[in-house]
C-alpha cells in the first residue's frame, strides 16, 4: 500500500504500483509493522522488547525417549524462560525459548536462523536436564519480540472510515499467549459491528473499536506483567515458586479471559531451576 483518503463516501487506497482501488473503509490487518497505523496514528514504530524468542518443531521419534514429553511443560528462571508442548498428535514437539538480549540487525525479520551457542550463551547456567532438552533441537529459529504500550483508547483502533485489528492495533508479548486470539475476537467483533442495523460505516467502526480497546490493553497489560513474573529474580522469583508448589497450573489460570478455568485434559508442569 502507498496510501489512501477519505472521500465523501468511502475511502481510495493507492497501491505501490499506482493501481487505485475504492472501498467503503479500509481495515489494516498489516502486522505489527502496520503501515496503515503508521498513517493512521502517525506514532513510533513498535518498540523491541529486549526478549528474543527462540523457536523450534523436532519430530519426538528423532529424540531420546526420557526427552519426549505429552505435557505442557514451561521452566522458569533468571531472565528467561522455556515452554514445550505436543503437536501433530503427538508426533512433534514445539520449543519456544525467550532470553533477554540486545536487539539484532534486521529485528523486523521475524524468522531468523538461531543457533543453540548463543541462546546457551544467552541462558546461562541451567538445569541438566533442560540443557540436555535444548542441546538436542538441531536447528532453531530467532525472533526480535516487540510490542506497544497497552491501548490507550478507541482512536487508536479506528478513526473515520479506517480501523485497526490483530497486531497493527496491539502487539503484545507472547507471555499470554494471546496474540493470535485476540486478533480473532477483534475479527468476530467487527463483523457483528458492520451487521449493525442502520448505523454508517464509521459508526459501525467506531462500535467495534469500543467493543475492543479495554480488553486488548487489559490483555497487553497482563502479558507484559506475565513475562516480569516468568523472568523474575529474588524475591519475585522465590514468591512465583511457592505459589507454584502450592496452587499447581491453577497460578496460571485467569478466569476473565479463559471461560470455564483450566483446560481439561491438558496435563501440565511447571518447573524452576533460579536456585
Amino acid at each position: 500500500m502507498h496510501g489512501w483518503r477519505e472521500t465523501a463516501d468511502g475511502v481510495e487506497v493507492r497501491t505501490a504500483d499506482g493501481t487505485s482501488v475504492k472501498a467503503d473503509a479500509l481495515i489494516g490487518a498489516d502486522g505489527v509493522w502496520s503501515a496503515v497505523r503508521q498513517q493512521l496514528l502517525g506514532d513510533a514504530p513498535a518498540r523491541f522488547t529486549g526478549h528474543l524468542a527462540y523457536r523450534a518443531l523436532v519430530a519426538q521419534a528423532d529424540l531420546p525417549a526420557h526427552l519426549r514429553s505429552d505435557q505442557v511443560t514451561v521452566w522458569m528462571g533468571p531472565r528467561l524462560h522455556v515452554v514445550h508442548y505436543p503437536v501433530r498428535s503427538g508426533q512433534w514437539l514445539n520449543l519456544v525459548a525467550i532470553v533477554h538480549g540486545s536487539k539484532p540487525d534486521q529485528a523486523q525479520e521475524w524468522d531468523q536462523a538461531g543457533h543453540t551457542q548463543a541462546l546457551m550463551q544467552a541462558m546461562g547456567a541451567v538445569g541438566r536436564d533442560l540443557h540436555e532438552r535444548l542441546a538436542s533441537v538441531p536447528d532453531w529459529r530467532r525472533w526480535a519480540l516487540h510490542d506497544r504500550a497497552p491501548m490507550a483508547g478507541p482512536h487508536e483502533m479506528v478513526q473515520g472510515r479506517v480501523a485497526l485489528l490483530g497486531d497493527a492495533a496491539h502487539p503484545m508479548r507472547p507471555y499470554l499467549a494471546q496474540g493470535a486470539g485476540m486478533a480473532i475476537e477483534d475479527a468476530q467483533a467487527f463483523a457483528q459491528s458492520l451487521s449493525a442495523g442502520d448505523a454508517t460505516v464509521a459508526e459501525q467502526l467506531q462500535t467495534y473499536a469500543e467493543q475492543r480497546w479495554a480488553r486488548n490493553a487489559r490483555v497487553q497489560a497482563r502479558a507484559i506483567r506475565n513475562g516480569r513474573i516468568f523472568h523474575a529474580t529474588g524475591p519475585v522469583a522465590w514468591g512465583r515458586n511457592l505459589s507454584m508448589r502450592l496452587l499447581g497450573e491453577r497460578v496460571m489460570d485467569v478466569p476473565w479471559l479463559y471461560s470455564g478455568g483450566p483446560i481439561a485434559g491438558s496435563p501440565s508442569t511447571f518447573r524452576d531451576f533460579s536456585s
